[in-house]
């Protein structure tokens, strides 16, 4: 697609398919990390529907050495290349172009195309990389079959991988060798890949339930090999949920996941070659946390289910981009639940989804799932698009019931295997498995921000009756003043007097079933007649919806209904209420206050409960999330209250926490089974609350010195140095020192350092950005120390004196010249800015305007627009 406006803007309502398709491209690369040259060979078939048109192929600063159409050299007269396109005239038939340019690995620090990560040559395409290793149509509709062949020098080079399956491999002499592969099924240049370098693996070969022997595959650099087992066994459990629970089999001979210190993204799904971020590959108890085994098994589980939902039916243009990863999100968070806690998943992902996507949904950088118009298509790699897209088909699997979502599923694979999809192929075989009509439901992708229900509860002691009087209203976002009413699944319960459960359905002008209205208009009625007392009404369960609830329980309301409620995400989420009036509900809070602490308590006690959920249920509202409450926020006395509650929490339950943190401590020893690790959630959870009442943190020291996992010295270490603990300078020392060459490890207590939740951090942050540990090409380290203090320090980025948001500012502009999708995510700290207080407001605003003009990727630009606009 092209800006054919001339506004600097790509319309969806412009597409067109392309005039020439690819039919195979044979590529052959000398692999060199200075100067690497590819040639290659496209096949090209013209668009019967659109004669005449030029062949017109991206290709961004390459170095153009050949250039030969069917045989034919071509002249300076045959073909323009501007430095972004290649055009030639239209040949008037099928023909075969063959190119052969000169790229530089070395020297990209972008981490677009092919580059190099220590002694390894990768490779990341998407969404617009290929265009930076040779030519080609670099949109998702084009996809040609594959022929890779890898040529390098044998000893720096050992492994050469690429796409598909392995086809031959020789020497060639001179100590080069040659290694071809073949990919046979269509695909885009976005999911091109190729791997070279020193690598070892660990390995598993097993036959599917089609009967295909596959050989998995996960490499590292060999000093790194051992921590790929745990990754390993995630592939398998993925390749082996997807065919029980979705009938998708694997469809080559080989699967390849290599792991990356330099990756600007958190994994990619090539097909056939998975590249990832080795932080989601790289694991074993002494360097991982129980926190990062579950994201690896997590993201293995993401690449791997794109097989089908992103490869086999990839997407037909990039306003497309939810359709893979929206419905991958879903499929790996249905995963994890089926083979873990579908309560503590549930919970995990509407923590997230409060505290960073609402905020982007309410901020200056809102926009659709599915947006109309885009400038930089990397900047909507959001939340919006994975995490609201996933909630959008849970929406649709709430709506039709898991059988027929799966009949709906299988038809939308069938329909368009090998084929550029849209949203509307999608809905397409969901209405025809369903019988529903979708039109409303496709609301969802078109319209940006976060629904909101008003719910009023009216009951009439005489007759009996009881009303509820549901408002929906989704607020004004950039672009789109108004809103249409969305079709919402309301799952609801109503309890009696004795807690037991009134299943008598009400009259209502919506369609109910089963508990659950279907809202499809601004307003809807539900009246129950003739009931014997007014009734407590619960919402939302299981957060069915990604919607905001605006319901006036009372404190004694709520404290009920964590008890009456049998669901365990419904009783964390009305604790979560509980909290949120305690910090917020000014009328109130001293009632919510003891409330909370007297069914904490109760949890506390109860050992026949999971403890990883107890551990949940003590953890608060983070300051996102009550950012996300509050019309203005002042990041001062917000933060303030939040301490003022949990050290009040802490005073209240210390001889509780105090008995399971001890009783919890054989099964916490080690291991990764889920006791083990509910074990160590429930500890580290108590851990935190003591060490507040104890300024020497003689508990975390000692936890520190004994701890035989990264898990629990890590949340020991994280205590000491965030309570400023007189031991905490001393442990720090000797983590580093112990850790000193592990790079993923350095990130963990780097973020530690940045998140000291104290103003003075920010000197913290200036001297590490001194020191040798600061790498500015790593995506890792940036995100350790300044994403994670611009996203997760708020007494430190936002200083009054404005010092944080210009550090963040300062280091946009460094890191756009580098890594330009690094530096616009670090940006997007900012999105909320125009809601923070005055004295927050004034200096963020002129950290942001000091930028203008000194950011020249179009992703910084196109974010600083949207931010300043």
């Amino acid at each position: 697609m092209s800006l054919s406006r001339g506004d600097g803007f790509v319309h969806l309502a412009d597409y067109r398919a392309p005039a020439w398709r690819v039919l195979h491209a044979g590529l052959v690369f000398e692999l060199d990390p200075a100067a690497t040259t590819v040639e290659s060979v496209l096949s090209l078939e013209p668009d019967p529907a659109r004669p005449g048109q030029p062949v017109t192929l991206d290709g961004e600063g390459l170095e153009l050495l050949a250039i030969e159409l069917d045989g034919r050299a071509l002249g300076g007269d045959g073909y323009a290349y501007d430095g972004h396109q290649l055009t030639i005239l239209d040949p008037g038939r099928a023909c075969e172009l063959r190119t052969r340019v000169r790229i530089h690995p070395d020297a990209n620090t972008r981490l677009e195309g092919l580059y190099q990560s220590g002694r390894l040559l990768l490779t990341q395409c998407e969404a617009q990389g290929f265009r930076r290793i040779t030519f080609m149509a670099d949109r998702p509709d084009v996809m040609p079959r594959w022929r890779i062949t890898l040529r390098a020098a044998r000893d720096a080079f050992p492994v050469l991988l690429a796409n598909g399956n392995p086809v031959s491999s020789r020497g060639l002499g001179d100590g080069r060798h040659e290694a071809v592969w073949e990919n046979p099924h269509p695909t885009p240049a976005y999911l091109f890949a190729i791997a070279a370098g020193e690598l070892g693996r660990v390995t598993k070969t097993l036959r599917t339930a089609e009967g295909r022997e596959v050989e998995l595959n996960v490499w590292a650099e060999p000093g790194d090999v051992e921590r790929c087992r745990y990754a390993l066994g995630a592939v398998e459990r993925s390749l082996r949920w997807d065919e029980r629970r979705f009938g998708r089999g694997y469809d080559l001979d080989v699967f390849n996941v290599v792991a990356a210190q330099d990756f600007t993204m958190g994994a990619m799904e090539n097909k056939g070659l998975n590249i990832f971020n080795a932080r989601y590959i790289l694991a074993d108890e002494a360097t991982a946390t129980d926190a990062d085994f579950l994201a690896i098994e997590s993201v293995v589980a993401h690449e791997y289910l794109h097989n089908w939902s992103g490869n086999r039916v990839t997407l037909r243009d990039w306003f497309q981009l939810s359709l893979k990863e929206g419905l991958t999100v879903f499929r790996d968070t249905e995963f994890s639940s089926d083979l873990h806690s579908r309560a503590l998943k549930r919970i995990e992902v509407v923590r997230l989804l409060r505290g960073r996507q609402f905020a982007e949904d309410a901020g200056a950088l809102a926009h659709p799932v599915r947006p109309d118009r885009y400038k930089e298509i990397s900047n909507f790699y959001t939340l919006t698009i994975y995490e609201k897209g996933a909630e959008i088909i849970r929406v649709l699997h709430t709506l039709v019931g898991e059988d027929t979502f799966r009949a709906g599923m299988d038809r939308y694979f069938a329909d368009n295997d090998g084929k550029a999809a849209t949203l509307e192929d999608f809905l397409a075989a969901h209405a025809a498995a369903s019988g529903r009509d979708l039109a409303q439901f496709a609301r969802w992708y078109a319209q940006a921000g976060t629904p909101e229900l008003a719910i009023r509860a009216d009951f009439d002691a005489a007759s009996g009756d009881y009303t509820l009087t549901i408002d929906q209203h989704t607020p004004a976002t950039p672009g789109q003043p108004e809103k249409q009413p969305l079709l919402i699944p309301l799952r609801f319960a109503l309890y009696d007097a004795d807690g037991g459960e009134i299943t008598t359905p009400p009259e209502a002008d919506a369609v109910v079933r089963e508990g659950m209205a279907e809202l499809t208009a601004a307003r809807h009625v539900l009246r129950w007649r003739g009931l014997r007392g007014r009734p407590l009404p619960a919402f939302n369960h299981g957060f069915a919806a990604p919607v905001k609830l605006q319901v006036d329980y009372s404190v004694d309301e709520l404290a009920r209904l964590a008890r009456l409620e049998r669901d365990a995400f419904n009783r964390w989420d009305l604790l979560q209420r509980l909290a949120t009036d305690a910090l917020l509900g000014a009328a109130h809070a001293e009632a919510a206050t003891q409330t909370l602490s007297d069914v904490l308590a109760d949890l506390l006690e109860d050992t026949s409960a999971d403890p990883a959920f107890v551990a949940e249920c003590l953890a608060l509202p983070d300051f996102d999330t009550l950012a996300e409450q509050v019309d203005e926020v002042d990041v001062e006395a917000l933060v303030g209250r939040r301490e003022e509650l949990l050290d009040r929490l802490a005073e209240d339950q210390v001889e509780r926490l105090q008995s399971r943190y001890e009783a919890l401590a054989d099964v916490a020893a080690g291991g990764l089974d889920g006791p083990e690790m509910s074990a160590r959630a429930l500890r580290n959870a108590c851990l935190s609350w003591l060490t507040r009442l104890d300024p020497q943190a003689a508990l975390a020291e000692a936890q520190f010195a004994a701890a035989n996992t990264m898990t629990a010295r890590l949340a020991a270490l994280r205590c000491l140095l965030h309570f400023q603990a007189p031991g905490a300078e001393a442990a720090l020392a000797a983590f580093q020192q112990q850790f000193r060459h592990d790079p993923l490890v350095t990130d963990k207590w780097i973020a530690l350092v940045a998140t000291r939740p104290h103003p003075e951090a920010l000197a913290d942050v200036e001297a590490l950005m001194a020191s040798n540990w600061w790498k500015a090409t790593n995506p890792n380290r940036v995100r350790a120390l300044l994403g994670s203090f611009a996203r997760s320090n708020p007494l430190g980025f936002h200083r009054r004196d404005g010092a944080g948001y210009r550090l963040v500012a300062t280091q946009v502009a460094s890191l756009d010249a580098i890594n330009p999708q690094v530096a616009a995510r670090l940006l997007g700290a900012f999105e909320s800015w125009r809601r923070w207080t005055a004295p927050h407001r004034g200096p963020a605003r002129e950290a942001l305007a000091a930028l203008e003009g000194k950011l020249g990727s179009p992703d910084g630009r196109d974010l600083l627009e949207r931010l300043l606009g």
